[in-house]
Protein backbone atom coordinates (compact mmCIF):
# COMPACT_ATOMS: atom_id res chain seq x y z
CA UNK A 1 0.00 0.00 0.00
CA UNK A 2 1.29 3.36 -0.62
CA UNK A 3 2.08 5.86 1.75
CA UNK A 4 2.77 9.68 1.31
CA UNK A 5 6.39 10.21 2.56
CA UNK A 6 6.73 12.55 5.71
CA UNK A 7 8.54 14.91 4.11
CA UNK A 8 6.14 15.60 1.38
CA UNK A 9 5.00 19.19 0.74
CA UNK A 10 1.35 18.99 1.01
CA UNK A 11 -1.30 21.49 -0.45
CA UNK A 12 -5.11 22.49 0.08
CA UNK A 13 -7.70 23.76 -1.71
CA UNK A 14 -8.19 28.13 -1.79
CA UNK A 15 -10.48 28.11 -4.57
CA UNK A 16 -13.61 25.98 -6.32
CA UNK A 17 -15.94 26.77 -9.14
CA UNK A 18 -18.49 24.80 -10.97
CA UNK A 19 -20.20 25.11 -14.46
CA UNK A 20 -23.27 22.79 -15.81
CA UNK A 21 -24.24 22.07 -19.62
CA UNK A 22 -26.60 25.55 -20.86
CA UNK A 23 -29.89 23.26 -21.11
CA UNK A 24 -32.01 21.64 -19.02
CA UNK A 25 -33.42 18.08 -20.17
CA UNK A 26 -36.23 16.47 -17.74
CA UNK A 27 -37.07 12.96 -17.06
CA UNK A 28 -40.31 14.47 -18.68
CA UNK A 29 -38.48 15.19 -21.91
CA UNK A 30 -37.43 11.84 -22.46
CA UNK A 31 -40.44 10.84 -21.91
CA UNK A 32 -41.34 11.95 -25.08
CA UNK A 33 -38.89 10.59 -26.59
CA UNK A 34 -38.34 7.07 -25.45
CA UNK A 35 -40.33 4.22 -23.64
CA UNK A 36 -39.68 5.34 -20.35
CA UNK A 37 -41.21 7.47 -17.96
CA UNK A 38 -40.11 9.72 -14.62
CA UNK A 39 -40.94 7.36 -11.91
CA UNK A 40 -39.00 5.05 -13.68
CA UNK A 41 -35.66 7.21 -14.18
CA UNK A 42 -35.89 8.26 -10.32
CA UNK A 43 -36.62 4.99 -9.02
CA UNK A 44 -33.92 2.95 -10.91
CA UNK A 45 -31.10 6.25 -11.01
CA UNK A 46 -31.91 8.96 -8.75
CA UNK A 47 -31.72 11.46 -11.57
CA UNK A 48 -34.58 13.98 -12.03
CA UNK A 49 -32.97 16.11 -14.26
CA UNK A 50 -29.45 16.78 -16.41
CA UNK A 51 -27.82 19.29 -18.03
CA UNK A 52 -26.04 19.34 -21.68
CA UNK A 53 -24.70 21.87 -24.00
CA UNK A 54 -21.74 23.23 -24.17
CA UNK A 55 -17.90 22.56 -25.50
CA UNK A 56 -15.02 21.01 -22.71
CA UNK A 57 -13.41 24.35 -23.13
CA UNK A 58 -16.51 26.72 -22.63
CA UNK A 59 -17.09 24.63 -19.62
CA UNK A 60 -13.62 24.36 -18.01
CA UNK A 61 -12.92 28.26 -18.52
CA UNK A 62 -16.20 28.70 -16.95
CA UNK A 63 -15.14 26.66 -13.58
CA UNK A 64 -12.01 27.48 -13.89
CA UNK A 65 -12.49 31.39 -13.48
CA UNK A 66 -14.65 31.05 -11.07
CA UNK A 67 -12.30 28.54 -8.96
CA UNK A 68 -9.11 31.72 -10.11
CA UNK A 69 -11.71 33.97 -9.01
CA UNK A 70 -12.81 32.50 -5.59
CA UNK A 71 -8.45 31.84 -4.76
CA UNK A 72 -8.25 35.57 -5.40
CA UNK A 73 -4.52 34.34 -6.97
CA UNK A 74 -3.00 36.08 -10.77
CA UNK A 75 -3.16 33.45 -13.40
CA UNK A 76 0.38 33.57 -14.07
CA UNK A 77 0.50 32.77 -10.91
CA UNK A 78 -0.64 29.02 -11.57
CA UNK A 79 1.94 26.21 -12.10
CA UNK A 80 0.03 23.92 -13.83
CA UNK A 81 -3.75 22.74 -15.56
CA UNK A 82 -4.36 19.15 -15.12
CA UNK A 83 -7.94 18.66 -17.17
CA UNK A 84 -9.72 15.43 -15.83
CA UNK A 85 -11.51 14.55 -19.08
CA UNK A 86 -12.56 11.55 -21.41
CA UNK A 87 -14.49 14.13 -23.90
CA UNK A 88 -11.66 16.16 -25.58
CA UNK A 89 -12.93 18.85 -27.74
CA UNK A 90 -10.30 17.16 -30.13
CA UNK A 91 -8.24 14.54 -30.64
CA UNK A 92 -5.36 16.69 -30.54
CA UNK A 93 -4.34 18.41 -28.77
CA UNK A 94 -5.34 18.08 -25.44
CA UNK A 95 -8.26 20.25 -24.39
CA UNK A 96 -6.18 21.69 -21.60
CA UNK A 97 -4.08 23.67 -23.82
CA UNK A 98 -7.16 25.73 -24.92
CA UNK A 99 -8.32 26.11 -21.57
CA UNK A 100 -4.97 27.54 -20.58
CA UNK A 101 -4.91 29.77 -23.13
CA UNK A 102 -8.82 30.65 -22.36
CA UNK A 103 -8.28 31.55 -18.86
CA UNK A 104 -4.74 33.32 -19.90
CA UNK A 105 -2.38 30.67 -18.26
CA UNK A 106 1.37 30.71 -18.44
CA UNK A 107 1.99 27.20 -17.39
CA UNK A 108 2.30 23.66 -18.92
CA UNK A 109 -1.15 21.86 -19.37
CA UNK A 110 -2.01 18.02 -19.95
CA UNK A 111 -5.12 16.11 -20.03
CA UNK A 112 -5.38 13.30 -17.81
CA UNK A 113 -8.42 10.49 -19.15
CA UNK A 114 -9.76 8.10 -16.41
CA UNK A 115 -12.94 8.10 -17.15
CA UNK A 116 -15.29 8.63 -14.25
CA UNK A 117 -12.51 8.06 -11.84
CA UNK A 118 -10.41 11.03 -13.44
CA UNK A 119 -10.76 13.72 -10.97
CA UNK A 120 -9.50 11.81 -8.16
CA UNK A 121 -6.81 10.84 -10.52
CA UNK A 122 -6.12 14.33 -10.97
CA UNK A 123 -6.12 15.54 -7.80
CA UNK A 124 -3.30 12.92 -6.77
CA UNK A 125 -0.93 13.93 -9.39
CA UNK A 126 -1.62 17.33 -8.67
CA UNK A 127 -0.30 16.97 -5.55
CA UNK A 128 2.54 15.26 -6.56
CA UNK A 129 3.51 18.21 -8.45
CA UNK A 130 2.69 20.33 -5.82
CA UNK A 131 5.40 18.11 -3.61
CA UNK A 132 7.95 18.42 -6.59
CA UNK A 133 7.79 22.03 -6.38
CA UNK A 134 5.08 23.90 -8.14
CA UNK A 135 3.42 26.22 -5.75
CA UNK A 136 -0.50 26.62 -6.65
CA UNK A 137 -2.02 23.99 -9.75
CA UNK A 138 -5.06 24.74 -11.29
CA UNK A 139 -7.57 21.26 -11.22
CA UNK A 140 -10.62 20.74 -13.67
CA UNK A 141 -12.52 18.09 -14.03
CA UNK A 142 -14.68 18.55 -17.02
CA UNK A 143 -17.10 16.38 -19.17
CA UNK A 144 -19.21 16.82 -22.06
CA UNK A 145 -20.87 13.38 -22.64
CA UNK A 146 -24.06 14.32 -24.54
CA UNK A 147 -21.88 14.46 -27.61
CA UNK A 148 -21.20 10.95 -27.32
CA UNK A 149 -24.53 9.85 -26.06
CA UNK A 150 -27.40 8.50 -28.06
CA UNK A 151 -30.54 10.13 -27.33
CA UNK A 152 -32.94 7.67 -28.44
CA UNK A 153 -31.11 4.81 -26.32
CA UNK A 154 -32.55 3.88 -22.75
CA UNK A 155 -29.89 2.19 -21.66
CA UNK A 156 -27.53 5.38 -21.64
CA UNK A 157 -29.43 8.30 -22.65
CA UNK A 158 -31.57 8.85 -18.99
CA UNK A 159 -27.66 8.99 -17.48
CA UNK A 160 -25.51 11.12 -19.01
CA UNK A 161 -24.89 14.97 -18.86
CA UNK A 162 -22.28 17.70 -19.07
CA UNK A 163 -20.89 19.58 -16.61
CA UNK A 164 -17.22 20.99 -14.72
CA UNK A 165 -16.08 21.36 -11.38
CA UNK A 166 -12.21 23.50 -10.65
CA UNK A 167 -10.25 24.09 -7.75
CA UNK A 168 -7.02 25.88 -7.12
CA UNK A 169 -4.78 23.56 -4.58
CA UNK A 170 -2.09 25.84 -3.24
CA UNK A 171 1.28 24.57 -1.68
CA UNK A 172 1.50 24.13 2.48
CA UNK A 173 4.00 24.67 5.00
CA UNK A 174 2.70 21.33 6.69
CA UNK A 175 2.07 17.52 5.38
CA UNK A 176 -1.75 19.40 3.75
CA UNK A 177 -5.07 18.10 3.10
CA UNK A 178 -4.54 14.72 1.49
CA UNK A 179 -3.95 11.85 3.76
CA UNK A 180 -4.28 8.46 1.68
CA UNK A 181 -5.14 7.99 -1.61
CA UNK A 182 -5.88 4.93 -4.23
CA UNK A 183 -5.71 4.95 -7.82
CA UNK A 184 -6.62 1.01 -9.51
CA UNK A 185 -7.83 0.06 -13.15
CA UNK A 186 -8.80 -3.47 -14.57
CA UNK A 187 -8.27 -3.48 -18.14
CA UNK A 188 -9.84 -6.40 -19.06
CA UNK A 189 -13.46 -4.95 -17.96
CA UNK A 190 -13.11 -2.32 -20.41
CA UNK A 191 -15.64 -3.78 -22.91
CA UNK A 192 -18.63 -3.11 -19.87
CA UNK A 193 -18.16 0.48 -20.72
CA UNK A 194 -17.06 2.26 -23.99
CA UNK A 195 -17.34 4.71 -26.91
CA UNK A 196 -15.34 3.83 -30.04
CA UNK A 197 -13.92 6.54 -32.67
CA UNK A 198 -16.83 7.89 -34.12
CA UNK A 199 -19.71 5.98 -31.85
CA UNK A 200 -21.97 6.19 -29.20
CA UNK A 201 -21.32 5.10 -25.45
CA UNK A 202 -22.11 1.33 -25.15
CA UNK A 203 -22.76 -0.29 -21.52
CA UNK A 204 -23.36 -3.60 -19.55
CA UNK A 205 -25.89 -1.87 -17.12
CA UNK A 206 -26.01 -4.73 -14.84
CA UNK A 207 -22.86 -5.86 -15.14
CA UNK A 208 -20.90 -2.08 -14.55
CA UNK A 209 -23.45 -1.83 -11.44
CA UNK A 210 -21.89 -5.33 -10.18
CA UNK A 211 -18.47 -4.31 -10.50
CA UNK A 212 -18.60 -0.76 -9.66
CA UNK A 213 -19.84 -1.11 -6.18
CA UNK A 214 -16.99 -4.07 -5.53
CA UNK A 215 -14.58 -1.52 -6.53
CA UNK A 216 -15.38 1.47 -4.81
CA UNK A 217 -15.77 -0.18 -1.88
CA UNK A 218 -12.02 -1.50 -2.18
CA UNK A 219 -10.48 1.28 -3.25
CA UNK A 220 -12.19 3.19 -0.45
CA UNK A 221 -11.01 0.70 1.77
CA UNK A 222 -7.40 1.14 1.21
CA UNK A 223 -7.64 4.69 1.25
CA UNK A 224 -8.93 4.87 4.75
CA UNK A 225 -6.49 2.47 5.86
CA UNK A 226 -3.78 4.51 4.34
CA UNK A 227 -5.04 7.53 6.01
CA UNK A 228 -4.99 5.74 9.45
CA UNK A 229 -8.35 6.36 10.17
CA UNK A 230 -11.77 4.24 10.27
CA UNK A 231 -15.08 5.06 8.55
CA UNK A 232 -16.68 6.08 11.55
CA UNK A 233 -13.94 9.16 11.52
CA UNK A 234 -15.67 10.30 7.94
CA UNK A 235 -17.73 13.06 8.39
CA UNK A 236 -18.38 13.12 4.36
CA UNK A 237 -17.98 10.73 1.28
CA UNK A 238 -18.13 12.20 -2.26
CA UNK A 239 -19.08 9.04 -4.29
CA UNK A 240 -19.01 9.42 -7.97
CA UNK A 241 -22.84 10.25 -8.92
CA UNK A 242 -23.18 7.53 -11.39
CA UNK A 243 -26.38 6.39 -9.65
CA UNK A 244 -28.28 6.20 -6.57
CA UNK A 245 -28.43 2.52 -5.88
CA UNK A 246 -24.71 2.40 -6.40
CA UNK A 247 -24.33 5.07 -3.86
CA UNK A 248 -26.34 3.37 -1.38
CA UNK A 249 -24.77 0.17 -2.03
CA UNK A 250 -21.60 1.10 -1.64
CA UNK A 251 -22.29 3.27 1.56
CA UNK A 252 -23.86 0.22 3.08
CA UNK A 253 -20.88 -1.96 2.71
CA UNK A 254 -18.42 0.96 4.01
CA UNK A 255 -21.03 0.82 7.10
CA UNK A 256 -21.57 4.73 6.39
CA UNK A 257 -25.59 5.64 6.44
CA UNK A 258 -26.60 7.25 3.17
CA UNK A 259 -27.03 10.54 4.83
CA UNK A 260 -22.89 10.93 5.10
CA UNK A 261 -22.89 10.95 1.05
CA UNK A 262 -23.01 14.44 -1.16
CA UNK A 263 -25.23 14.12 -3.95
CA UNK A 264 -26.16 16.32 -6.85
CA UNK A 265 -27.10 13.25 -8.81
CA UNK A 266 -30.55 14.29 -8.59
CA UNK A 267 -30.12 17.56 -10.79
CA UNK A 268 -26.70 16.47 -12.51
CA UNK A 269 -27.38 13.46 -13.54
CA UNK A 270 -23.64 11.71 -14.10
CA UNK A 271 -21.01 14.01 -15.69
CA UNK A 272 -17.95 11.34 -15.59
CA UNK A 273 -15.02 14.07 -14.67
CA UNK A 274 -16.87 16.34 -13.05
CA UNK A 275 -19.19 14.42 -11.01
CA UNK A 276 -16.95 14.28 -7.95
CA UNK A 277 -16.17 17.83 -7.83
CA UNK A 278 -19.45 18.80 -8.59
CA UNK A 279 -20.80 17.20 -5.40
CA UNK A 280 -18.11 17.75 -3.37
CA UNK A 281 -18.13 21.93 -3.88
CA UNK A 282 -22.08 21.67 -3.61
CA UNK A 283 -21.47 20.30 0.09
CA UNK A 284 -18.58 23.13 0.84
CA UNK A 285 -20.94 25.42 -0.25
CA UNK A 286 -24.02 24.46 1.76
CA UNK A 287 -21.71 24.50 4.41
CA UNK A 288 -21.80 20.19 4.86
CA UNK A 289 -17.87 20.43 5.62
CA UNK A 290 -16.68 21.98 8.55
CA UNK A 291 -12.82 22.63 9.20
CA UNK A 292 -10.94 19.53 10.22
CA UNK A 293 -13.80 17.00 8.63
CA UNK A 294 -12.12 14.11 7.06
CA UNK A 295 -14.05 13.27 2.83
CA UNK A 296 -13.29 10.22 1.59
CA UNK A 297 -13.57 10.88 -2.20
CA UNK A 298 -14.19 7.71 -4.56
CA UNK A 299 -15.22 6.73 -7.82
CA UNK A 300 -15.30 4.12 -10.63
CA UNK A 301 -15.25 4.66 -14.46
CA UNK A 302 -14.34 3.02 -18.09
CA UNK A 303 -11.65 0.94 -17.94
CA UNK A 304 -12.41 0.00 -15.30
CA UNK A 305 -10.79 2.54 -12.90
CA UNK A 306 -10.99 3.14 -9.88
CA UNK A 307 -9.56 5.93 -7.63
CA UNK A 308 -10.33 7.63 -4.13
CA UNK A 309 -9.10 9.81 -1.35
CA UNK A 310 -9.28 10.78 1.84
CA UNK A 311 -8.58 14.64 2.82
CA UNK A 312 -8.57 16.22 5.75
CA UNK A 313 -11.12 19.56 5.22
CA UNK A 314 -8.37 22.71 5.36
CA UNK A 315 -9.93 24.33 2.65
CA UNK A 316 -8.92 28.62 2.75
Amino acid sequence: MRRIPTSARGARFIGWGTALGHDTVTNHDLEQKMDTSDEWIRERTGIERRHIGGSNVELSTESGRRALEMAGVDPLSIDALVLATTTPDRGVPGTSASVQHSLGLKCGAFDVNAACSGFVYSLVTAHGLIAMGAERVLLIGTDVLSRITDWNDRNTAILFADGSGAAVLEATSDSGHLLGWDLDADGSLENLLYQDHGDFIKMDGKEVFRRAVRIMVDSATKSIAHAGVTSDDIALVVPHQANIRIISAACDRLNMPLEKAATVIHETGNTSSASIPLALFDAANKGRIKEGDLVLLVGFGAGMTAASAVIRWTAR
